[in-house]
């Protein structure tokens, strides 16, 4: 890969609350026109991280860099960031397009220039013709939408997003993911975003930092956290993972990394369930005290049924 310039950094930061929870130590470089992802539960710290980069939050101690300049003494107002936040955030009283203008006429920028900016955000963000409507009129996805085309008409250097679809149901959460994605690509925007949502992580991400009471845990691309998870909390983490305790070690199993057989193999038990799920199969094996879950083709689990002794092969395994 060329090289890349890193767009923001992080250094040995730490955000400490009265209550001494908050995240030490923080060490990160996010390059240009990158997605970067930070996941974990809830009260990870997460959030913390992203409110320090935007200017809501002052730091404990150590330093966040923005094009190799430090941010940390600026308001959030004279940040190159911009934040979206969970509650779109948008003024009740005002019509899209006046939402859309408020930050733009603070910078004094002439009306025709604002019309023409409102216009190329309202294509990106695929909600031309809704100028005139008020939030309320709008559907949780279309109010993201704005909130989002409002963040990028300020041309910042860094978009912030803190669990911006978690309100919305599932189909619409898959939309925006996808548009999200598409007009990142269109722009070159570095963004980063804030998800307790394993699979919009993994959609989304060029890279993902997996949190864990403060601290990271694994930081890579999809593929590496999935198929090379660091440790027993990011394999529990990503994905579904099948854990069998073998003495001092820890098994850990992808379902689809699970062959059934009638020969002898790495472990034996009785077919439990067989649910289909769509274009594969999930069939759950009793083996001893454990349920071990698998994922097949949906020819295979038609040579199965309920109460089958069967015998199953570990394709691929990572021992904690």
């Amino acid at each position: 890969m060329a090289e890349r310039n890193v767009k923001l950094e992080i250094r040995d930061m730490t955000k400490r609350y009265n209550s001494n929870d908050g995240v030490e130590h923080i060490n990160l470089k996010i390059y240009e026109k990158e997605i970067v992802t930070m996941l974990g539960p809830s009260g990870c710290g997460k959030s913390t991280i992203l409110r320090t980069i935007g200017g809501f939050l002052d730091v404990t101690s150590g330093d966040i860099l923005i094009d190799n300049q430090s941010i940390i003494n600026l308001p959030p107002e004279k940040r190159p960031t911009a934040m979206v936040f969970q509650s779109y955030n948008l003024w009740t009283h005002m019509t899209v397009y006046e939402n859309l203008a408020f930050g733009l006429k603070l910078r004094k920028m002439p009306k025709e220039q604002i019309k023409k900016e409102i216009d190329k955000h309202l294509a990106l963000v695929s909600m031309q013709g809704f100028e005139k409507k008020y939030p309320a009129q709008l559907s949780g996805g279309q109010q993201q939408r704005i909130a989002i085309a409002r963040s990028l008409l300020l041309k910042p250097s860094v978009l912030l997003l803190d669990e911006p679809f978690s309100a919305l149901d599932a189909k619409i959460r898959q939309q925006m993911r996808e548009e999200l994605k598409k007009i990142q690509a269109e722009l070159g925007i570095t963004v980063v975003f804030v998800t307790h949502d394993q699979e919009e992580a993994m959609a989304l991400s060029h890279r993902i930092v997996v949190m864990n009471k403060g601290k990271f845990e694994q930081v890579g691309t999809p593929t590496e956290i999935y198929d090379n998870p660091k440790t027993k909390y990011v394999a529990s983490f990503i994905g579904e993972m099948n854990f069998i305790e073998n003495g001092n070690q820890t098994i850990a199993v992808r379902p689809e990394d699970v062959e059934i057989t009638s020969e002898s193999a790495d472990i034996q038990g009785t077919i439990r369930t067989i649910m289909v799920l769509g274009h594969y199969v999930e069939i759950n094996v009793q083996c001893g005290p454990i349920v071990v879950k698998c994922f097949v083709d949906r020819e295979v689990a038609e040579q199965y049924a309920t109460g089958d002794s069967v015998h199953l092969r570990f394709l691929k395994k990572h021992i904690f």
